[in-house]
């Protein structure tokens, strides 16, 4: 895929691309991937954000085990994920829930597991560490519209990180960096094609909320 993708073209064609295949990405990619993360813009300018790139087989492997647990909670009959919505019929959430689990079986087998993180002063509770995120969020999504434009399939998950202190461990998280999330990326299996959303006059509101 070209790097000349349009960026409303990327916008509107970046599809959560969880079926992933297992051969390496150029180091290069995941350096460009990540520089471009680092232009987005951040609370106070205070560029707090890291990124661990998983690449080692033995480390995608703890991850993956990690993320594994997390998805069989998420579809067990205690989950209470909707089996359909308003805007996704049964049909099409069953084939979303089929890609959840193909990248549970075969996340150890992803190339890279790019983990976006802040750096802290020091520890910081969870409200803290929440609301700093949105120092965060906009490189996240700077990535994902780059992986995009070079032609790699990704999408977050928060699930492998649902074990914090398993997740900690296994990444070597000191105490004043916190994990957000696991990026899987790679070469996609499937088609890349325009995503599937709530028009625009269901979601906007001027001046103030009112129906």
């Amino acid at each position: 895929m070209s790097e000349e993708l349009g960026l409303f073209e990327a916008m509107y064609n970046c599809r959560a691309m969880r079926r992933i295949e297992a051969k390496p990405v150029p180091e290069e990619l995941l350096v460009k991937l990540v520089d471009v993360a680092n232009q987005a813009p951040s609370g106070s300018n205070m560029q707090r954000a890291r990124w661990i790139v998983v690449r080692d087989a033995g480390q995608r492997r703890k991850l993956a085990a990690l993320n594994k647990v997390a998805v069989e909670a998420y579809i067990g009959p205690q989950s209470g994920r909707a089996g359909e919505l308003p805007h996704q019929d049964a049909a099409k959430r069953q084939r979303m829930l089929e890609s959840v689990l193909w990248q549970a079986e075969h996340m150890q087998d992803i190339p890279a597991l790019v983990v976006p993180c802040m750096e802290f002063e020091g520890p910081v509770s969870g409200g803290e560490a929440a609301r700093a995120g949105s120092s965060l969020w906009p490189g996240v999504q700077n990535l994902l519209l780059a992986a995009r434009g070079l032609g790699l399939g990704a999408a977050l998950t928060t699930l492998g990180l649902s074990d914090r202190d398993t997740a900690r461990e296994v990444l070597g998280l000191p105490d004043h960096v916190e994990a957000y999330a696991i990026i899987p990326v790679g070469y996609p299996m499937g088609n890349f094609g325009p995503v599937t959303r709530l028009p625009v006059e269901a979601t906007l509101h001027w001046d103030r909320w009112s129906k």
